[in-house]
C-alpha cells in the first residue's frame, strides 16, 4: 500500500477517533407526570431542583394562565416517592388577588434554596417575589417583594460563578413588541443586585436567558426569540458587559429554552425546533434535546416529544450529582412530565 493511501487511512482513523471521543448519547431511564386536577385545573412553567433527600419541582397552577387564582405549587419526589404538590404562594394582597407566573428553584453557596416568582395581571407589569427555605423546601420563609426594578430569574436558574458572583438572567415585555433580556448582577450573595443589559436592536424580540459557563471563563446566554432560532450573547468579564445578540443556528417558535453544563464541561440545550406560527403555542408540539461542546455547534441528540399538535414547553434541566439528567416541561398544560436521562459514550 503505497504512502499516500496510509496517511489517508491514518486520517480517516483520526478523524473516527475524534468524533467518538466527543459523542454522547442518551437513554430513557424513567418518565413520569405531576398533576392533581382536585386543586388547579392548568400547570405550566416548571423549575426543578436536587435536594438532599431526592428532588423538588415548582410550578404555577390555577383555572388559567393570567387568572387571578393562578398560584405556585412545590412537589417533593423523596425517597423515590413522588408527593402530593403543595400550595406554597399566591397573588392574594388584601382584597385583590393577582395571578402568580415563573417560579425559579436556586441553591446558592450558603446551601439555602431560593424560590423565586412574579406577581402581576401581565408580564408587561408583574413584579418579582422570592422565598428562602432552609429545610430543603419542606417550609418556606415569608414572600419578600424584590427591590424596586429587580424582577428576579424571569424563567431559567441563576448561575453562581467560582467567584461568588450570581448572574440571575432576566428580561422585560415592556410592550408587546419590545421585549429585552437583562442580567441581574450579585457580589453579595443576593443582598443586592446590578441590572446589566444585554444589547439588543428593538426590533428583535429576546427574554428568558438560559446561561452556560465554559473553561476559559467565557458565559454564554442563550434566548428566547422571535427571530425563528435561538439568540446567543457571550461575557467575558464575568457578566458585567454582554456582546450584542446574534442568531444561533438551531430553529426556535419563540417559546421557553433551558440549558446546562454537564459535569463533563459540554452542554445541553431542551428546545422546540420549530418556527414559529400563526399562534402562541404554535411549533411547541415538538420538544428536542441539543448537544454541545463548544456552544457554537449544536447537535440535534434526542427526540422528547414529536406529535402532530399539542404543547410541550418551558423546559427546566439539571444534571444531579449521580450524574443522570432531569428534565421537567409543560405537558398540554395539564401536566408536568418528568423525564430522567442517562449518558451513554
Amino acid at each position: 500500500m503505497n504512502r499516500s493511501i496510509l496517511s489517508l487511512s491514518f486520517l480517516l482513523l483520526l478523524v473516527t477517533s475524534c468524533h467518538q471521543k466527543n459523542s454522547i448519547n442518551f437513554k430513557l431511564v424513567s418518565e413520569s407526570y405531576i398533576s392533581d386536577t382536585t386543586q388547579y385545573a392548568q400547570c405550566h412553567a416548571s423549575t426543578i431542583i436536587e435536594t438532599e433527600n431526592g428532588l423538588l419541582v415548582s410550578f404555577f397552577g390555577g383555572p388559567y394562565e393570567r387568572h387571578p387564582e393562578v398560584s405556585i405549587y412545590t412537589a417533593a419526589f423523596e425517597h423515590g416517592q413522588r408527593q402530593k404538590p403543595q400550595k406554597v404562594a399566591d397573588g392574594k394582597a388584601d382584597t385583590t388577588s393577582f395571578p402568580t407566573w415563573n417560579p425559579v428553584l436556586f441553591r446558592s453557596a450558603n446551601n439555602q434554596i431560593d424560590l423565586f416568582y412574579k406577581v402581576g395581571p401581565s408580564p408587561n407589569d408583574w413584579w418579582g417575589m422570592v422565598m428562602h427555605s432552609s429545610d430543603e423546601g419542606k417550609s418556606w420563609s415569608s414572600p419578600e417583594k424584590l427591590p424596586e426594578g429587580i424582577l428576579g430569574p424571569i424563567r431559567n436558574k441563576p448561575i453562581q460563578l467560582s467567584s461568588g458572583v450570581i448572574l440571575s438572567p432576566s428580561s422585560t415585555e415592556e410592550t408587546h413588541e419590545l421585549w429585552k433580556a437583562h442580567i441581574e448582577r450579585s457580589t453579595d450573595g443576593g443582598q443586592t443586585w446590578t441590572i446589566i443589559a444585554i444589547p439588543s436592536p428593538d426590533s428583535v424580540k429576546v427574554i428568558q436567558p438560559t446561561l452556560l459557563v465554559y473553561s476559559d471563563q467565557r458565559i454564554q446566554a442563550l434566548l428566547r426569540s422571535n427571530q425563528n432560532v435561538v439568540m446567543e450573547s457571550w461575557s467575558s468579564d464575568e457578566g458585567k458587559t454582554w456582546s450584542e445578540v446574534q442568531p444561533t443556528t438551531i430553529p426556535h417558535p419563540n417559546s421557553g429554552i433551558d440549558a446546562i453544563t454537564l459535569q463533563s464541561g459540554s452542554k445541553l440545550l431542551v428546545n422546540n425546533p420549530l418556527p414559529s406560527g400563526n399562534s402562541w403555542e404554535a411549533g411547541r408540539n415538538k420538544l428536542d434535546l441539543y448537544y454541545s461542546t463548544d456552544g457554537k455547534s449544536w447537535e440535534n441528540n434526542m427526540h422528547l416529544e414529536d406529535e402532530p399538535e399539542g404543547e410541550f414547553s418551558y423546559p427546566c434541566i439539571i444534571q444531579t450529582t449521580d450524574g443522570l439528567i432531569h428534565i421537567t416541561y409543560t405537558y398540554n398544560r395539564q401536566q408536568i412530565k418528568h423525564v430522567v436521562l442517562s449518558a451513554v459514550n
